[in-house]
């Protein structure tokens, strides 16, 4: 039996399109639901609906909307396994990585908590005789955030926590690759407290997008996603009035100095290239390895990755679950080929993976694969795979592993693992890529920093959350004042100045 999604609007479920699209389990690749698909006419309900809720929202003491959300946090606390496990039916990854997920969420939402602080501006007394000048921040009105299969809970909560705090209402559009968490977290923030239409989700595909990008009524539109979709959304977005945030793709290396811990180092390659099946934005898919690290670190990385333990979200063990889709496999597959056929060394070959399950053998699978010699000009190394396929890179020294990374049209995250501080400091200062870790594998920041990458991983001038999302789902208005007991006599013609 199959189930219908629905959209979230006004605090109604409602379905109001003909077209449909089915959801599938990718461990079993059976479908599971039906995912209705808005037209521009849904799309118009939402935003007329948030439009309205927006003059009451704005309006409630920013401490007031804080509580609804510190509700709202003891509700997910309460309910987190039921929503990772929401995200496992419908993503394929295994369950404690999607309880990770919705953990990294929350860090969000509690962030968004202490809206009464971030939202303080700034006073100036006395910036000339009698007068004053202050700044405070405001909303913008109905916001959307673009979603995409990946992260259905906590990229979706990288938006609309510190939306909703700051005032705005906001519409929420989730791949229709797996769409119900979007519906639990909308009930839950019902239960919390929110008023109608505070929060509002359109299921759908380019048709919500277009319309989104396309409506008067919409100030901003958050995007997470490849790079020529967020390139142009941002486009778009902009030639229609509105203040855009478009992370995009990305093609992350970890560089391996030869005085790395091979252990530590294999540890922490194995899960940041086949966690998740790499299907992450900060998945490590590149291993740069410098000099003679390379002839150490290969051969317990094939050991490490043939020893994953593959299967569905039932197994509480398991290390990696399937691709989120037949498509995407297809993709992948296709990837792996192109670098056979390019001359890289192909040391596992993941397109041989078969579950022993048998109800599981028609899902979506594909085993860990791990390249070696793969040079720069190979698009197993260029492109973003987003699957769980590592290169390995050999390069003679550190100058000719940063001119490596730097050049690569992508700039989203970057590890080095090394025990040299100034190797450490150095690649820090000189690495042309926005999110940088040491001895740290995948660097996402936390929830007070903020996440974006540079070149083509961003479009757009501020970062996902942090101080810089508040910024982004408010604008400054600067207050000068004075009193006429302090307005001198007579009309001024020169520009004002201090006095």
């Amino acid at each position: 039996m199959t189930t219908t999604i629905e959209h979230y609007i006004n605090d109604q479920r409602v379905s109001r399109d003909d077209r449909y699209q089915d959801v599938f389990n990718p461990a079993t690749g059976q479908v599971t639901g039906r995912v209705a698909l808005a037209s521009q006419q849904t799309v118009a309900e939402a935003v007329a609906a948030a439009k309205v809720a927006f003059s009451g929202w704005s309006d409630t003491p920013p401490i007031r909307r804080a509580r609804v959300l510190f509700e709202y946090l003891h509700l997910l606390r309460e309910r987190k396994d039921e929503l990772a496990r929401i995200i496992t039916a419908e993503h394929g990854k295994v369950f404690t990585d999607a309880q990770g997920e919705v953990d990294r969420g929350i860090d969000i939402l509690e962030f968004a908590c202490g809206i009464p602080h971030l939202l303080k501006g700034e006073h100036t007394d006395q910036v000339s005789r009698g007068m004053d000048n202050w700044t405070l921040r405001q909303p913008l009105g109905v916001v959307a955030g673009i979603t995409p299969f990946n992260f259905p809970v906590m990229v979706p909560m990288w938006m609309y926590p510190l939306a909703i705090a700051a005032g705005n209402t906001f519409i929420l559009k989730p791949s229709p690759t797996d769409p119900s968490a979007s519906l639990f977290m909308a009930e839950l923030l019902r239960e919390a407290g929110l008023p109608a239409g505070v929060f509002n989700v359109v299921q759908g595909d380019k048709v919500a997008v277009d319309a989104l990008l396309e409506h008067p009524d919409v100030k901003a539109i958050s995007f997470v996603g490849s790079t020529p979709i967020a390139q142009h959304i941002y486009e778009t977005g902009a030639r229609h009035g509105k203040r855009v945030q478009g992370l995009g793709g990305a093609k992350n290396h970890m560089v391996v100095m030869p005085d790395a811990d091979i252990e530590r180092t294999v540890d922490a390659l194995i899960g940041a290239a086949y966690g998740s099946a790499g299907e992450r934005c900060m998945a490590i898919s590149v291993a740069v390895l410098v000099g003679d690290v390379a002839d150490k670190i290969v051969p317990a990385l094939v050991r490490r990755a043939s020893e994953l333990r593959i299967t569905d979200g039932r197994d509480l063990k398991a290390e990696m679950g399937p691709i989120v889709s037949r498509a995407a496999l297809q993709r992948i597959n296709g990837y792996i080929a192109q670098g056979v056929e390019a001359g890289a060394q192909l040391l596992l070959d993941g397109r041989d993976y078969t579950p022993a399950e048998a109800d599981l053998r028609d899902g979506f699978w594909l085993g860990a694969t791990l390249f070696d010699h793969v040079t720069a000009d190979m698009s197993i190394y260029r492109e973003e795979i987003f699957g769980p396929v590592l290169a390995c890179v050999r390069v003679s020294d550190f100058t000719e592993a940063l001119t490596l990374v730097n050049e690569h049209e992508f700039g989203n995250g970057v590890s080095c693992f090394t025990r040299d501080g100034n190797v450490a400091r150095e690649f820090s200062r000189r690495i042309e890529v926005g999110m940088v870790g040491i001895n740290v594998p995948i660097p996402v920041p936390m929830a007070w920093h903020g996440f974006g990458g540079w070149k083509k991983s961003l479009f757009g001038d501020m970062h996902a959350y942090g101080t810089e999302g508040v910024r982004f789902y408010t604008k400054q208005k600067s207050i000068m004042q004075r009193w006429s007991e302090s307005i001198e006599k007579g009309a001024e013609f020169s520009m004002p100045v201090s006095r």
